[in-house]
């Protein structure tokens, strides 16, 4: 995440908003993990898969945070330096992406608030979506402007974990999926508003990442809700645990908020 933004600036409002927008996103993703432990919805007694999946996502966090932190307080030497770890994180992260997701959904079948076929490939989609948003970002580091909104925008996608356990999502069934993803979409808004407000124009970069984003979806459920895309996750499921339970969305018998 390396940037060639001047010194002089480090202060302004403008690197202030994307500190805080840092720490608000790092904390609801932590806050919603944290909230799932203490209220007994997840257990550190699971495969090795989520273990590593955790790290890896964690990590990035605190990368992204660390990033926006150290820019805003204008020391660009470590920003540049650490920047350089994004090259392998953001593949890593893909990676990891794909095996928990095929992990969850062959050992129990995924959240069950979630379609199958949707949760499977709009999440490889938004995955995906992900990564290009991250490597344009890398890629544009010299136009700073659009290098921390396009990377501002790939966070927002990894932000929905956390909401995800932060909102009523077996209430929001059939559409936990589509809503969780509106949701996430709240802070390139944000960040909109603030261009509108201190420069009286909105950057492109929020469209290019909010359009992918929304677009990226609409893909998804065309081909989820395909005959392609339920035999795919029948393909996936075959011969698992998961493929037990209906590939709807559902509420098991014994739910309780």
């Amino acid at each position: 995440m390396a940037s060639a933004a001047n010194p002089s600036h480090s202060g302004d409002s403008e690197f202030r908003f994307f500190r805080i927008m840092a720490w608000i996103m790092s904390a609801i993703i932590v806050a919603g993990f944290v909230l799932n432990l203490a209220m007994g919805r997840s257990t550190f007694a699971v495969p090795w898969q989520y273990h590593v999946h955790g790290v890896v996502f964690f990590c990035w966090v605190a990368i992204f945070l660390a990033q926006n932190t150290f820019i805003a307080g204008g020391n660009i030497a470590m920003h540049k330096r650490l920047g350089r770890l994004a090259y392998v994180w953001i593949p890593l992260m893909v990676v990891m992406g794909f095996v928990i997701m095929l992990t969850s959904m062959r050992r129990n079948g995924g959240p069950f608030f979630f379609d199958q076929n949707e949760f499977m490939i709009s999440n490889t989609l938004q995955l995906l979506i992900f990564g290009g948003l991250a490597f344009a970002s890398l890629k544009a580091r010299r136009y700073s402007g659009w290098h921390r909104r396009l990377m501002f925008c790939a966070m927002a996608i990894l932000t929905g974990p956390g909401l995800g356990r932060l909102l009523p999502m077996p209430l929001l069934i059939p559409n936990a999926w589509r809503i969780m993803i509106v949701v996430t979409m709240i802070f390139p808004l944000v960040g909109m508003i603030a261009d509108y407000r201190r420069n009286g124009k909105i950057h492109p970069a929020w469209l290019w990442g909010v359009g992918l984003v929304l677009g990226g979806q609409l893909v998804a459920d065309l081909i989820a809700y395909s005959p392609l895309g339920v035999s795919l996750t029948e393909q996936v499921l075959a011969g698992s645990p998961g493929a037990d339970r209906p590939m709807e969305a559902f509420l098991p018998p014994d739910f309780s908020m």
